[in-house]
């Protein structure tokens, strides 16, 4: 009998230690950098994230017929400033947001190089949240929740109460909320921190400048 209940025994510990190795082995394997993804670009050529090694990142779900539009200016502006220095910024449009997306890919590229004089990667439109969210970005929401709608932006107001009225908690949910929200990434591959669509990109250099110090 004590010997049944020694190899009962015995037999639990090893499947708690199988167990307990394999969670482990699982969660390591979701402790994802953006160099894990590829995506396409809007000439349908694969980008291995990869290539982006030692580079810090801006990365940015944009929009041509938004509120928000104008930030393209000063996107262009960080990317010519400090792409010397290991900046990247990468556009990924979405027509998520109030079907403010509209166009293909030739015709974003083209309204961007022409009212906004984009130089900075653009990326083929993909979906940010639900289902078909592309891998990234599901990622991207993973690392850096909500962080918050700056209160002194003419904007957040309505946003504020669009949103409150269509989910009183949505300020607990990490998905994306509209057009121009940005992550800043390491030279790591590590997300840092997360701005919200009324962050203008200048008051974003501290900490891009504080990542490529780095």
């Amino acid at each position: 009998m004590m010997m049944k209940m020694k190899y009962i025994c015995t037999v639990l510990l090893t499947v708690a230690v199988a167990v307990g190795l394999l969670s482990f082995k699982n969660d390591s394997s979701d402790m994802k950098k953006v160099y894990d993804f590829t995506a396409l670009s809007n000439k349908g050529k694969e980008v291995n994230f990869a290539d982006y090694k030692g580079k810090v990142l801006l990365i940015v779900n944009t929009a041509s017929k938004c509120g928000f539009t104008p930030q393209y200016d000063g996107l262009e502006a960080l990317y010519q400033k400090y792409k010397d220095q290991g900046l990247v910024v990468i556009g990924f449009p979405c027509d998520q947001f109030g079907h403010q997306e509209p166009g293909t890919d030739e015709q974003i590229e083209e309204f961007c190089r022409l009212n906004h004089g984009v130089t900075f990667p653009l990326m083929s439109k993909i979906e940010v949240n639900g289902e078909n969210a592309h891998p990234i970005y599901n990622w991207l929401k993973s690392q850096a929740g909500f962080a918050g709608f700056n209160p002194e932006h003419n904007l957040t107001k309505i946003l504020d109460e669009m949103f409150s009225k269509a989910d009183p908690d949505y300020a607990s949910k990490p998905d994306i909320k509209w057009n121009f929200t940005k992550f800043l990434i390491s030279r790591e591959g590590d997300v840092v921190c997360r701005f919200e669509p009324t962050t203008e990109p200048q008051d974003m250099e501290k900490s891009i400048e504080k990542e490529l110090a780095k």
